[in-house]
């Protein structure tokens, strides 16, 4: 994997640059639609190509890991081959669910043992294991494994956590070194930076994994709890430590003003499943606020969802119809308002991209991230 960093904002850390993998070009700023279980909801692969127009897509690591399962992505030849992607993909590693399940999972230095939510049988994560797992996946970027902590732990215990954490990414670390791609193309390694949302610990995990010289850097634990004034405090701290030549990569974030301002701070890339989910349940995220199209108010509404946007859908679906196909529970309102949803977010970072490289970012951020963000 190869970054080049083109253009910086000269009012913000906000950068422009290229990711180049073996399944493609990624323009960052990015926002990466999550594809949990090798599909990204109510969305086709057509879709995803010609109308969102994603450049990488994200797997998730415990959940492929338990359906299809490693033997049927092996016998597939990775996750590309399984589900068509063509572009390329990023696997968490499957901390982040693992740790979720608080009731049926217990931690100890070796990895973290947990009971499948699907039907209770038991398996163990490991640091390598969850190398090798990713090695199957064949995800272009693959994360390490690591503790993800609420953002109201204790400090005694985050403490504990990222000492852990950084223990477990030098064991997997080391698999990856010692292991090859099972597929014929080249795989990088992302640690992730923690430590809750207390500065030293952030401080010494960005110093930590710094030192490593990894191909890029993740940054987790955040919008897990925090209030979001934290948030930008514990991402502001990290990147002006993690190398300024390596992309980084903000998990789970968020809404669109959430991704404005992170641009601004100097992250590379994003996921989240906001944009489907809410998009699922009738919230639309347009340029001029955000939507809920199962309010009676746009019963009679015959103009485009978005009448600024180029996204086709747009310009073939009315609020009035989409409003109809949600209060009549028609799939078809899932699919056009998730798709909606993620051709605005891949729009807003397109152009947040070309905003930072003729260097009107700064004006252009502080009008968008108030019109995205008020309710309509």
């Amino acid at each position: 994997m190869n970054f080049e960093l083109l253009a910086t904002d000269n009012q913000s850390d906000a950068r422009a640059g290229r990711i180049t993998t073996a399944h493609g070009i990624i323009e960052t700023p990015i926002f990466m639609p999550v594809g949990t279980v090798a599909s990204v909801k109510a969305v086709h692969l057509r879709e995803l190509k010609t109308d969102i127009l994603a450049q990488i897509i994200l797997g998730n690591t415990y959940h492929l890991y338990l359906r299809p399962g490693l033997e049927i992505l092996r016998q597939a030849g990775g996750l590309h081959r399984f589900n068509g992607w063509d572009k390329p993909i990023l696997t968490d590693s499957g901390g982040y669910q693992v740790f979720s399940l608080s009731g049926t999972r217990k931690l100890t230095e070796e990895g973290v043992l947990f009971r499948s939510h699907i039907d209770g049988s038991r398996h163990l994560f490991t640091p390598e294991y969850v190398v090798d797992i990713q090695r199957i996946i064949g995800a272009d970027i693959i994360m390490a494994f690591d503790e993800c902590v609420p953002g109201t732990t204790p400090y005694a215990y985050a403490k504990e956590a990222l000492s852990r954490t950084h223990r477990w990414l030098d064991r997997g670390l080391a698999r990856f070194v010692e292991t090859a791609p099972l597929y014929g193309y080249s795989q990088t390694f992302f640690p992730i930076v923690q430590g809750c949302t207390y500065p030293d610990l952030r401080r010494e995990a960005a110093e930590t994994l710094a030192a490593k010289e990894a191909d890029g850097y993740a940054i987790g634990g955040l919008a897990v709890g925090e209030p979001t004034e934290v948030m930008y405090e514990m991402i502001t701290l990290v990147n002006r430590i993690l190398p300024r030549h390596r992309p980084r990569y903000l998990m789970g974030v968020g809404t669109p003003a959430n991704l404005l301002e992170s641009i601004a701070l100097g992250v590379d890339m994003f996921d989240c499943v906001m944009p489907t989910r809410n998009g699922r349940n009738g919230m639309l995220f347009t340029r001029n606020g955000i939507m809920n199209l199962k309010n009676r108010k746009w019963a009679t509404d015959f103009t485009p969802l978005d009448p600024e946007s180029d996204c086709f859908v747009d310009t073939h679906y009315t609020k009035a119809y989409l409003r109809h196909l949600f209060v009549s529970q028609e799939l078809l309102a899932l699919q056009i308002a998730s798709v909606h949803n993620l051709a605005f977010y891949l729009w807003l970072v397109s152009e947040a991209r070309r905003r930072i490289m003729d260097g009107s970012f700064a004006v252009w951020k502080k009008q968008m991230t108030v019109q995205t963000m008020q309710r309509l």
